[in-house]
């Protein structure tokens, strides 16, 4: 990595070289390795897959879906939760070409219209309904909207065991002829980003983009062939397919999946029941395992490493990761859909301050820079700005759209992130909030981040968010979610700011408080800071 105490740009290592291959090959090559290990394992229906019976499976379905008239280029959606299928179908497409389309579980009727013609989808795969949703009238519903659409497959179903069973018509050799088609940089992957402003923009992947990421992220924490990793992050967003899916495959580790949509008691009797090594998470999900009120009794004495991601990570959560949860190799990563996902990422040899106060260093093979957000110009060290970063995780574009892909790409291949970040001497990287979640408070800057910081502090609070609403003398002011541990007592602002008295300035000090029982979030576990304003706005009267 290289280094300048000057300005805040840096650079990764590059001794590992990239891996120039396709999924699909890279996938062959393990299975060939490592034939009897386990590849994949389903807590709910007891399945188990080595790598060899599952490379036997994804070429069954890749010889589905190539007697199906799927051809290179073509795309496949996948709308389900966690469930092997979508481990099999992911492997499939990257064999034959087809661009996989990851469509949110929790998108609803216009969402799905979106995404299945935005993105020009010839087949999707669905789970017939989970938990009270009917996948199944939805996708009926849309269907006579989208011209595109040839084929509606449903996982468990005789849909599914006949897209299989087609296959068998297929010459044997096809899947391989397939594969010496496909070149590292075609488009494999598309994913929806959350569209918190207009449409959900189509994120356009490579092999490149995303195989190479997910095997650094795992090389990082010093995976290997005997690692076995519990997957609760869904499988729909980069956290699950590439640095979980991707980042187990590419060293012949097994996939654990724990539950089809999380679940905190089912996650710790997967790592136990399985011996996992690895376990993945946002920070809210590593909340509510360690709140669990049998957490004790689990053994996760296997454990040694991880990956927490997704959202800014209280200290006290990281700290109890590494201590009582046995993650003495934990790592912190951040990044984005639109980068494959992860650019920056703590070593396992890090201190406990880097680990906790930082989101690590750069990766192999990229770059890394913080820009004055008005300028462009990069700022010196220690001053904030917005991250941007280049090299080989950066997406080929948003699908069908070059206006949105220029504002985010600029000419000298830069990805602006719209994160607010500062690099320090040593060449690591604090995220301080996004530019949007910036307050300012009578002209002030203010970071929510640093205040949750603080606050999380608070033996009585299991969780805090840090929201800006709009104010008639300073513009916005500032208030606090709390999320309260079981039989503590609510707090109230006067009992927030006795807490912040002589720590926090005052203008950093929240003038509302709001105790509630869950914040809003989306699947992966993000909070949704905009509903959060705007629910806030409601309640107290906001205009």
């Amino acid at each position: 990595m290289t280094t300048d105490v000057h300005d805040s740009q840096t650079s990764g290592p590059s001794t590992t070289d990239l891996l120039e291959e396709t999924i699909g090959a890279n996938f062959q090559k393990i299975a060939l390795q490592f034939p009897d290990r386990d590849a994949l394992i389903d807590m709910p229906s007891g399945r188990r897959w080595s790598y060899a019976a599952l490379n036997h499976d994804v070429d069954a379905l890749a010889r589905g879906l190539l007697a199906a008239g799927l051809a290179k280029g073509d795309r496949v959606g996948i709308w389900a939760p966690n469930v092997p299928e979508w481990v099999l179908l992911q492997y499939a497409t990257a064999k034959i070409g087809a661009i996989l389309v990851n469509v949110n579980p929790a998108y609803r009727v216009h969402e799905l219209r979106y995404a299945v013609q935005q993105s020009g989808m010839a087949m999707i795969v669905a789970l017939p309904e989970f938990k009270g949703t009917d996948y199944q009238s939805m996708v009926e519903q849309v269907g006579p909207e989208c011209p595109d659409l040839k084929a509606a497959i449903y996982v468990g179903t005789p849909s599914w065991d006949a897209l299989v069973a087609g296959g068998e018509a297929v010459p044997a050799d096809a899947v391989e002829r397939a594969i010496a088609a496909l070149e590292p940089s075609d488009p494999i992957n598309i994913q929806y980003t959350s569209g918190t402003t207009g449409y959900p923009k189509g994120a356009t992947l490579s092999h490149r983009n995303i195989l190479n990421n997910g095997f650094f992220v795992t090389e990082t924490i010093g995976f290997t062939e005997h690692d076995r990793l519990c997957i609760p992050v869904p499988f729909y967003h980069c956290f699950g397919m590439v640095m979980g899916n991707l980042g187990a495959t590419t060293h012949g580790a097994a996939i654990i999946i724990p539950a089809a949509a999380f679940d905190p008691a089912a996650t710790l009797l997967a790592v136990q029941e399985e011996r996992c090594t690895a376990l993945y998470g946002v920070p809210t999900m590593f909340i509510a395992e360690q709140n669990l009120p049998n957490f004790t009794s689990y053994d996760l004495s296997t454990l040694r490493t991880g990956i927490m991601a997704g959202s800014p990570c209280p200290v006290e959560v990281m700290k109890r990761c590494m201590t009582e949860m046995h993650m003495e190799g934990v790592s912190i990563a951040y990044g984005m859909t639109e980068t494959s996902p992860v650019s920056m990422q703590t070593l396992m040899d890090d201190d406990v301050a880097h680990r906790t106060e930082t989101v690590g260093r750069v990766h192999p093979h990229l770059e890394v820079k913080i820009v004055d957000p008005a300028t462009g110009e990069k700022v010196p060290r220690g001053t904030p700005g917005e991250f941007c970063t280049r090299g080989y995780s950066v997406m080929l574009g948003y699908w069908n759209d070059p206006e949105k892909t220029a504002a985010a790409i600029d000419p000298e291949r830069w990805m602006h992130t719209g994160d607010l970040a500062v690099m320090y001497p040593d060449g690591y990287v604090n995220i301080v909030g996004r530019i949007k979640d910036m307050v300012i408070r009578g002209g002030e800057n203010l970071y929510p981040r640093e205040i949750e910081e603080f606050l999380y502090k608070h033996p009585d609070i299991a969780d805090v968010q840090v929201i800006g609403v709009p104010d008639d003398r300073y513009g916005e002011e500032l208030c606090a979610w709390l999320l309260m541990k079981p039989g503590a007592t609510p707090l109230d602002q006067a009992a927030i700011a006795a807490y912040c008295d002589g720590h926090l300035s005052r203008h950093k000090i929240p003038r509302y408080v709001l105790v509630v029982n869950e914040f809003p979030m989306t699947v992966t576990g993000k909070v949704r800071k905009m509903d959060m304003r705007e629910r806030t706005m409601e309640i107290l009267g906001l205009g």
